[in-house]
């Protein structure tokens, strides 16, 4: 689903919020700088296999961090191909990812989608999202992720952190995740891209906290329009 960037997502305009960001992301890059990477950006790093970043993204919606890691490496020890995951029975699948939220849905999805890599893909992950939302359980932030970390192309993954960030600090006014993709390929150098849901994934975690955020230790609070925001520390 393609959606069109429209002008009032932009209450300080587009320029406004290119500039915005352009000033900030350097500070946010900086101030993440030493805190541990989201899970699946580690097993990104540690085994450049667009496979398995998209199983690990599967793995990780509405689950802790270091639950997800974990899981992840449990499956991964079970089964590193396409081909070795479709085979595995659902409740092996389930096993090895528990506690991870909505296993039993996961394990299904997972299964599922290792069977359409073989049967129409040749065992390879695509590197075209719109191939890739094609996959059970795959929706645009899982494809993006994978574009990102498996394939090192342009894209931007929108998740919770994302969303909520950049609508608080109003650069943007969005409701909802696949609103606030597109307001950001219009406005976010292309240059972020790629590194922009890590950063505030990470950001989100430390200190732009969804409820009570840190604004006392926040570096861009003379530059956030804290939309939104009712209670702070």
């Amino acid at each position: 689903m393609k959606v069109t960037a429209r002008d009032e997502w932009f209450p300080i305009g587009r320029d406004g919020a290119t500039g915005l960001f352009r000033k900030i992301v350097p500070v946010l890059r900086k101030a993440v700088k030493g805190l541990k990477d989201p899970s699946v950006t580690q097993i990104a790093k540690r085994s450049n296999s667009p496979f398995r970043v998209l199983v690990s993204t599967v793995i990780s919606a509405r689950t802790k961090d270091e639950v997800t890691g974990a899981a992840s490496e449990r499956l991964f020890a079970l089964a590193s191909t396409p081909g070795e995951m479709s085979r595995l029975r659902a409740a092996s699948i389930e096993k090895a990812i528990y506690p991870a939220g909505f296993y039993r849905t996961k394990a299904r999805a997972i299964k599922s989608l290792c069977r359409m890599l073989v049967d129409e893909y040749g065992g390879e992950v695509p590197g075209e999202i719109e191939q890739l939302v094609r996959l059970p359980g795959v929706g645009r932030k899982t494809a993006n992720l994978v574009l990102t970390l498996g394939f090192g192309k342009l894209g931007i993954c929108v998740d919770t952190h994302v969303h909520r960030v950049c609508n608080r600090l109003g650069a943007i006014r969005t409701r909802h995740p696949s609103e606030t993709e597109a307001a950001l390929r219009e406005v976010l150098p292309k240059r972020n891209w790629i590194e922009i849901n890590d950063i505030l994934v990470m950001y989100g975690q430390a200190i732009c906290n969804p409820v009570s955020p840190w604004c006392s230790r926040c570096g861009i609070i003379e530059e956030c329009g804290r939309v939104g925001v009712t209670r702070s520390r």
